[in-house]
């Protein structure tokens, strides 16, 4: 029974649901909501990856943003992976809403993104990465070194060389302006 209603759920996800509709898995750390972000998508839930509130925010953290309908599957789902969010906050007022990871800004002949804390920015005939800053983290001048001055198809992903908050944010970043280079 309960996977006819995951199926049936999944066939009914919206990622812009109004407000009262969505709410936010609070975990202890950034790895455990890089591994549920990864176990969710894999299982095909509409969830994504936000900053937390103002109001609950402790430091360099995230949340996942979900619908809230799909509660009870979504924690069932993530207990039999090992992961259990430290709380779940419906979105119910402005305070409560998750901030949006992405800044873009067009500099004529560059682009940056921005996720979270770090930028990542292109010459955009060349398509080449000339800047990557920000964060506070140890592989942020690693990741720097590997992928300045290389076209975004020559770079290594930051996921796959990055081990922090700020390889994720810049996986993030990097997927973003991807995106944006293939509109």
């Amino acid at each position: 029974m309960l996977n006819i209603l995951k199926k049936l759920s999944k066939h009914n996800r919206n990622k812009d649901k109004p407000a009262a509709d969505r709410g936010i898995f609070v975990f202890e750390n950034t790895s455990e909501v890089i591994q549920a972000e990864n176990e969710l998508k894999k299982s095909g839930w509409t969830i994504r990856v936000m900053g937390p509130p103002p109001e609950i925010q402790s430091g360099c953290d995230l949340v996942i943003e979900f619908p809230l309908i799909e509660e009870l599957n979504i924690l069932r789902e993530l207990q039999q992976s090992g992961l259990f969010p430290l709380s779940t906050v419906p979105v119910t007022a402005p305070l409560l809403e998750p901030v949006d990871l992405f800044f873009t800004k067009d500099y004529g002949d560059y682009l940056m993104v921005r996720a979270a804390n770090m930028k990542i920015t292109i010459e955009k005939k060349s398509l080449k990465i000339v800047n990557i800053s920000g964060g506070g983290c140890p592989d942020v001048p690693y990741l720097a070194w590997q992928m300045v001055g290389k076209t975004l198809s020559e770079s290594p992903k930051p996921i796959n060389i990055g081990h922090t908050l700020c390889g994720y944010a810049l996986q993030l970043a990097y997927e973003e302006l991807n995106g944006k280079c293939t509109e």
